[in-house]
């Protein structure tokens, strides 16, 4: 395995939630505009981070799972 898991199993769970309502904000209210862009790939980029378990930025601050 190249990386360590840093995020829990419950925070894995509420950042793919998170993830989801940032995705539909972003593709049902504010559509076709920047932000509503920025919102779709903050959503990609949380639930990236929730489905394999590895966050780049938890990981340069030394955080550990819970």
């Amino acid at each position: 395995m190249l990386y360590r898991k840093n995020v829990g199993a419950v925070e894995r769970g509420l950042r793919i939630a998170a993830a989801a309502g940032l995705i539909a904000a972003g593709a049902i209210a504010l559509p076709g505009t920047p932000l509503g862009y920025g919102l779709i790939a903050a959503g990609a980029a949380a639930a990236l981070t929730g489905f394999v378990g590895f966050c780049p930025a938890c990981a340069m601050i030394g955080r550990k799972p819970l």
